[in-house]
């Protein structure tokens, strides 16, 4: 391992193979929200193509030369330096804070590249004072590739850097745009989160970027979650796996529910709706241990939960976003059918989300289920409900929602009449 100092620059192939990919940390320790992004900028420096600018809202160029992954307050970009385009000049890594705070605040800011081995540097928060943004490092062309680490500051955050580079800040669909218009609903969820269940606050920046991909942010609507508690999740309630899907949903009915409240049930053989969680009672809402709830965890019984969430949502005047949590053995197909075909006229979304099981039974066969007035579900798996990105997470939570809210609208579900004169035509057709 090589550890370099700011100001420092050499040749990168001194440390790497420029043929392969080549790994960039940049990880800031501190109380903000932190945006990271790479230029790249022709030789004036400017931002010539907006699509090599890599951030939140567009996580790689054109052909993958540059990605990046992001979590709270950490981004990690893969670089092939050899096949960036020959007017792709200069790579520059930033980081700016998203929303209040300053530069000195930051507890470290720690970078390293790796590739085999790794070279590494820290910014220390006595390096700035007023500053919003950093630029952290940069690769140019000069006899090949060089690194120059800067630890450069500007005071006016992402938006002096899109200056700097020639980016034009605007409010149309420009991948460029860092999308300032969001503040209001970032303030209202992360203030919340902050004042009352600081815990949860990394959840508010994925959940922003995703709301805002989806054209959601403005949306008022019930949020339930739905949570198998048959005997094969006994493992997962014990070891919190449960509770973390309760405390990265619950942000979503923070931000979503028209009381702030996620409405959850529980069930195996029998049925129980929960006390809704909240921002006050989320980490004791749900038992370590089911079982004490009487619910005969020897069978998983999805129509009957099923049934209680439609008796309960139908006359709902908003749309009902139904998380639904199951580890497989799911046997009664034609009876899930049916309740699908019937809320199908319903404001009733279901999104079904597989915990590391197996045997999903009719839940994998959504797309092609007949009979339907619209697709009212979705099913994902997941393999380690632990692992997944946060990012990603949301992303495929809310992949389908959109689309179907939009179809509602379309169709009239969300009108009383309507709604009425097509539950008749599907209680006569059933």
């Amino acid at each position: 391992m090589s550890v370099i100092q700011r100001g420092f620059r050499g040749k990168l192939d001194k440390f790497f193979d420029l043929n392969r990919d080549l790994t960039i940390n940049l990880r800031i320790q501190g109380r903000a929200i932190y945006d990271f992004t790479c230029f790249g900028v022709d030789s004036s420096g400017q931002l010539s193509d907006d699509r090599y600018m890599v951030f939140y809202n567009q996580l790689n160029s054109p052909n993958r030369e540059i990605t990046v992954a992001l979590s709270q307050n950490m981004a990690r970009f893969t670089v092939n330096l050899n096949r960036l385009p020959t007017f792709i000049d200069k790579l520059i890594f930033t980081a700016s804070i998203d929303g209040s705070g300053v530069m000195s605040e930051i507890n470290s800011f720690d970078i390293s590249l790796e590739q085999g081995q790794s070279v590494t540097s820290q910014l220390g928060r006595e390096l700035f004072n007023q500053e919003k943004a950093i630029i952290a490092l940069e690769f140019y062309r000069k006899d090949g590739w060089r690194l120059n680490l800067v630890g450069q500051g500007f005071k006016g955050g992402l938006s002096e850097l899109l200056a700097h580079y020639g980016g034009v800040e605007d409010k149309g669909s420009s991948p460029t745009q860092p999308m300032p218009q969001s503040v209001p609903l970032k303030l209202s969820l992360e203030k919340r989160l902050e004042n009352e269940a600081p815990a949860l606050l990394s959840l508010a920046k994925p959940i922003r970027l995703t709301l805002e991909k989806k054209k959601l942010t403005d949306l008022e609507a019930r949020v339930a979650l739905v949570l198998d508690a048959s005997g094969s999740m006994y493992g997962a309630y014990k070891r919190g796996i449960v509770q973390q899907i309760v405390n990265k949903i619950l942000p979503l009915a923070v931000q979503f529910d028209d009381d702030g409240e996620l409405d959850l049930w529980i069930f195996a053989r029998r049925v129980k709706r929960l006390d809704s969680a909240n921002l006050k009672n989320y980490k004791s809402v749900v038992p370590v241990n089911p079982d004490s709830l009487g619910l005969d965890g020897a069978d998983n019984n999805e129509p009957a939960v099923m049934k209680d969430v439609i008796k309960y949502y139908q006359d709902t005047k908003l749309p009902a976003y139904v998380i639904f949590i199951s580890d497989g053995g799911v046997y009664y197909g034609s009876r899930i059918k049916k309740l699908l075909i019937k809320s199908s006229v319903l404001p009733i979304f279901w999104q079904f989300v597989g915990i590391a099981g197996s045997s999903y039974g009719v839940l994998e066969d959504l797309d092609t289920m007949e009979g339907r007035y619209i697709d009212n579900a979705n099913f994902f798996a997941l393999d380690d409900f632990e692992s997944v990105p946060n990012q990603e997470l949301y992303d495929r939570l809310l992949n389908e929602f959109p689309s179907w809210l939009k179809e509602a609208k379309a169709k009239g579900i969300f009108d009383p009449a309507v709604r009425s004169a097509l539950l008749e035509r599907y209680k006569r057709d059933s």
